[in-house]
């Protein structure tokens, strides 16, 4: 990495993207990158839009500001989509990592990823961040799938943890077959 990489997730309240920018940042960190994860809300209530920023470098981070041009950009919810605040300041390397199974453009940038098809037949829920960072994780190679599976672990302890490593893995091996 030459560049510092910054990546905003957007959810709803309850969806875990606040808690996929803190899975995200400690796997980098397991893998002697730095990193930092923060969250930014609005109303806080379930099911409201919710947005969090990650930062990976391989340098000290100093910037404590919100991530405003995302080298990549994850949606949870693919009714998110179609928010303005989803394509703010892409830049022209940017990726759009959007968690659904048909196309859904967000100014020619998106990569679909069906995480709900795999979290509803994997756990039985629609339950799709830790699918989702197995997708990005080899999307963008910023996190080596062992630090993402063991930041899963530490984070979702006991059956919850093995689970959500299945899905992580499975998401991982699944998404070069989804592009």
């Amino acid at each position: 990495m030459n560049d510092i990489i910054e990546i905003r997730f957007h959810g709803r309240g309850g969806q875990g993207a606040v808690t996929s920018a803190e899975i995200l940042a400690k796997a980098a960190g397991l893998d002697n990158k730095f990193s930092q994860a923060f969250p930014n809300f609005g109303p806080e209530r379930r099911g409201a839009p919710v947005k969090a920023y990650c930062r990976i470098d391989d340098q000290p981070i100093t910037n404590r500001s919100h991530v405003y041009r995302p080298d990549y950009v994850v949606v949870m919810d693919p009714t998110l989509a179609e928010l303005p605040e989803v394509s703010d300041g892409l830049k022209e390397g940017s990726k759009v990592l959007i968690n659904s199974d048909g196309p859904i453009d967000v100014k020619g940038k998106s990569v679909e990823y069906d995480a709900t098809g795999l979290a509803i037949r994997l756990l039985g829920k629609n339950i799709v961040n830790t699918a989702m960072l197995g997708a990005l994780s080899k999307m963008t190679g910023l996190v080596s799938i062992g630090s993402l599976k063991k930041a899963v672990s530490d984070r979702f302890p006991g059956k919850v943890g093995e689970m959500n490593q299945k899905l992580v893995e499975e998401a991982y091996n699944q998404y070069g077959d989804a592009e």
